[in-house]
């Protein structure tokens, strides 16, 4: 059974992950006796370089995903930070031996969305993929080359292709396609063939965007995800299913979702009942599609959904005894859990797991559960599970060079905001095992912003937060409101209050922090990317108790990120701030480039020049904002790089300058050799 959300599985308040504790007491044990030197906070020397972090890559963009099984043999994708941040299908075969895939030359991935996700799917062993440098759709049959089975677009990059589906039959796969004009950008659900030289069929068209189009095993039905602006995915969707006949959809009709509830993966399960994910409760819970109607499988206060920045998610994958393996989140916390549509029972697995983020799962042939699986000791990794056997096998750990005793263990924290809601956070305490802590002295303190801002803090081993800790500097990852993971209603306190409650919810977790002796009061820095950038920017403008921070491409004026920003998100803002242009004069109310003035502290700010998301001219606005004022600030752009930096050695020099930057305007001289950061009007 679920625990309810009154429940919290780690109820005490700043307590130990069990798993964490145990794997760190032998070695702190060990270490008791070695002298220790006392060094001032953020001057403390750590084996944990900045280009260690880099070679793993830098958040989601950087971990695997996207499971697809072939019989015994698994696919997975994987991003190569020291190749320019390429992605590579990898295959592990039923032997375990793991080999690379994808040919030099060709990276796997989508950018519809711009997010892109649902970048290849498999018919057996053929692969179907499309490629970063044009965005075609490539087929790759064994050792064979890969051949594009896509026209060359008029434009570059002009036609993209997402979550596709082979139909059982092997002649046609279904995909998302959305294509780039000068009129605009016009996603629709196309047919294309996958023999001979018939031109793509649109098979269904008229809403604003469309994802998950799915063949039923018979291959007689389709069922797929459409919505229309303001809405994003997670505030209301809506499922369709049709025959499917000929190469035409036929009879199609609604199934369930609307503007207020929110539809994910649906699936057709191997006997050809149609499930899939709802929060017409608050809860994104499992349903199945009768012809007597749908009906919930297990209704719980937990999720079972998450928010569809990408395609290719899933958080549910059939069994062969006919029960489900399911991802889900209860109160933040993720568990892998076994479900039994029948009775509705659930049973959560005791793993030695915390993460199962960018959620994947596929069960093979032999009725085993392949997820990617993570904790605060380890990275995500390729893991298959067997419920019956209880047999759990790490079969494509991540890397990990940390040596334990230089893990800071993320530790659960909850406190209210000033609206008396409850607000979660993971907070990392400085440490090293060389070094004293300064006596009579506090740590600085790190907030972290995530992005989206519908996203939430990772719960797996970040080498990034570990850098900070080993070097002296605490650190917090808030889950503001609006944050995913505790049901729509926490979700959705940040509508028409983004760059408010949330910069008030970690401006609370750090005084918190600093009340209960875990922090610096004079030294609280926030930095965040993308969303969490903007956050950065609102709270130091905001608000006057913070030493400095960073954004990493970060939206600096709303009204021009309503104009100007890609189809996906043109109009979440209407969600997030208010109608626009209707209400101009709150966009401009919040954005930080209208508020310059108000900053009193050094900032840095970093951004690729390729992004189509927060385009540069955000970042050099607020640049040239910044001069005028004579506020101290850096700014280093990166050619080639995109939302999201993904070249390792962008990486390394952003995390350096960074370090740099803090050593600089907090007093304190980083043991690391870092190249110089130049920082203007200080």
């Amino acid at each position: 059974m679920l625990v309810p959300r009154q429940t919290p599985f780690l109820a005490p308040r700043y307590m130990f992950f069990a798993g964490i504790t145990r794997s760190l007491a032998a070695p702190a044990e060990r270490q008791g006796m070695r002298p220790k030197k006392s060094r001032p906070y953020g001057s403390w020397s750590s084996p944990i370089s900045a280009w260690m972090v880099a070679e793993g890559g830098r958040g989601n963009s950087a971990l695997p995903r996207e499971i697809h099984v072939d019989g015994r043999t698994i696919y997975w994708l994987e991003a190569q930070p020291r190749e320019a941040g390429r992605s590579v299908i990898m295959r592990r075969d039923p032997d375990g031996r793991v080999e690379r895939v994808t040919p030099k030359g060709y990276s796997v991935r989508s950018r519809v969305h711009e997010y892109g996700g649902g970048s290849y799917c498999l018919h057996g062993s053929t692969i179907i993929f499309s490629n970063d440098d044009d965005q075609r759709l490539y087929l790759q049959e064994a050792s064979r080359s890969p051949v594009a089975i896509t026209p060359m677009p008029s434009t570059p990059q002009g036609l993209r292709f997402a979550d596709g589906r082979v139909s059982p039959d092997g002649r046609w796969i279904l995909t998302v396609r959305e294509s780039h004009t000068s009129e605009g950008v016009v996603n629709d659900l196309v047919l294309i063939p996958l023999a001979g030289d018939a031109a793509p069929r649109i098979v269904h068209s008229g809403h604003d965007f469309y994802s998950n189009p799915r063949f039923s095993p018979s291959g007689r039905q389709v069922c797929w995800l459409a919505w229309d602006h303001p809405r994003m995915p997670w505030d209301g969707t809506e499922l369709f299913q049709a025959r499917f006949e000929g190469n035409a959809l036929i009879d199609v009709q609604r199934i369930a979702g609307g503007p207020k509830e929110s539809i994910f993966q649906p699936e057709w399960s191997p006997k050809g009942v149609l499930h899939f994910v709802s929060d017409r409760t608050g809860w994104w819970n499992l349903y199945a599609a009768y012809e007597r109607g749908t009906q919930p499988l297990a209704p719980s206060q937990a999720e079972f959904g998450v928010a569809q920045w990408v395609f290719g998610l899933s958080t549910y994958t059939f069994l062969p005894d006919g029960s489900l393996g399911c991802i889900l989140r209860q109160q933040g916390q993720w568990h892998l859990a076994q479900l039994w549509p029948e009775t509705g029972k659930i049973d959560v697995r005791e793993l030695p797991f915390t993460s199962y983020e960018i959620p994947s799962i596929k069960s093979d042939a032999d009725g085993n559960v392949w997820v990617f699986a993570g904790s605060f000791s380890e990275p995500p990794g390729l893991v298959r599970i067997h419920f019956e056997r209880g047999e759990v096998e790490r079969c494509a750990p991540a890397p990990r060079d940390l040596d334990p005793e230089w893990i800071s263990p993320a530790e659960t924290m909850a406190f209210r905001n000033q609206d008396g809601d409850e607000v979660f956070a993971l907070y990392y305490a400085p440490t090293n095992p060389e070094i004293a802590p300064p006596k009579d002295a506090h740590p600085p303190l790190l907030v972290l912003g995530h992005g989206g801002p519908t996203s939430s803090a990772p719960h797996y081993l970040q080498p990034e937060i570990q850098y900070w800790t080993s070097r002296g500097i605490a650190v917090v990852d808030v889950d503001y409101g609006g944050s995913t993971g505790y049901g729509r209603r926490y979700r959705e306190r940040l509508k028409g209050r983004w760059g408010v409650l949330d910069a008030a919810d970690c401006v609370e977790a750090a005084r918190t922090l600093v009340r209960e002796g875990r922090a610096a009061a004079e030294a609280r820095l926030i930095r965040g990317s993308s969303a969490g950038g903007f956050l950065a920017l609102c709270v130091l403008v905001f608000y006057d108790e913070f030493a400095g921070g960073a954004s990493y491409y970060g939206v600096a004026d709303l009204e021009a990120l309503a104009q100007q920003t890609h189809k996906f998100e043109a109009r979440y803002l209407d969600q997030l701030v208010a109608p626009y242009p209707q209400e101009v004069r709150v966009y401009r109310a919040r954005s930080p480039i209208h508020h310059t003035g108000q900053i009193s502290c050094p900032l840095i700010l970093f951004q690729g020049l390729e992004d189509r998301v927060v385009p540069p001219a955000q970042a050099e606005a607020l640049v040239r904002a910044l001069q005028t004022k004579g506020i101290p600030y850096a700014y280093l752009a990166f050619p080639g790089e995109g939302h999201g930096f993904r070249s390792a050695e962008t990486i390394e020099r952003c995390l350096q300058a960074e370090f740099a930057f803090y050593g600089r305007i907090l007093g304190f001289e980083p043991a690391d050799d870092l190249p110089p950061v130049p920082i203007q009007n200080l």
